[in-house]
């Protein structure tokens, strides 16, 4: 682990110690490490190329006509980046569901901002970070001979 050292004025160091607080950080430096990784993804979201992970949420109101079908429809369609659905019940009419996605990121943006636009859909939002693909032929236990290599996602930063 590399050690850096920055200045800060005595108003911003209260503030920042005030968040640390809030948000149960242990010590200054793991507060900084995830303010650095949430700017830096910040940063790579102007561009689009390379490869992410996200968690695409929203609710919706499972009474809406043909709403649920259109929604998995649009997952189905894409079945190449959804991973995973998590569907909830908030109460009698709506529904809160979380989709783990998978892809390039230009691909896994434009599937979550077409199945946010789905008259319907409420609060929805996506939370993206870019990864580095490792291609691994070691083995998890268990593995057949001749088994094809897989790959392994890696969070940038």
């Amino acid at each position: 682990m590399e050690r850096i050292t920055i200045s800060l004025d005595e108003a911003l160091a209260r503030e920042f110690d005030a968040l640390i607080a809030r948000r149960g950080y242990r010590n200054r430096s793991e507060a900084m490490r995830d303010l650095l990784r949430e700017h830096l993804e910040t940063a790579r979201r102007g561009t689009e190329s390379g490869y992410c992970v996200a968690n695409l949420s929203y609710v919706y109101n499972h009474h809406e006509r043909d709403l649920a079908e259109r929604l998995t429809s649009l997952q189905h369609a894409h079945h190449d980046l959804t991973v995973a659905t998590m569907h909830a019940h908030l109460d009698h009419d709506n529904c809160l569901e979380s989709v783990i996605l998978r892809g390039p990121t230009a691909s896994v943006r434009a599937f979550a901002d077409a199945l946010i636009a789905e008259r319907g859909v409420r609060h929805g939002q996506v939370n993206v970070v870019s990864v580095e693909i490792e291609n691994s032929a070691h083995a998890h236990g268990y593995r057949p001979r001749g088994a094809a290599m897989h790959q392994h996602l890696r969070p940038k930063s």
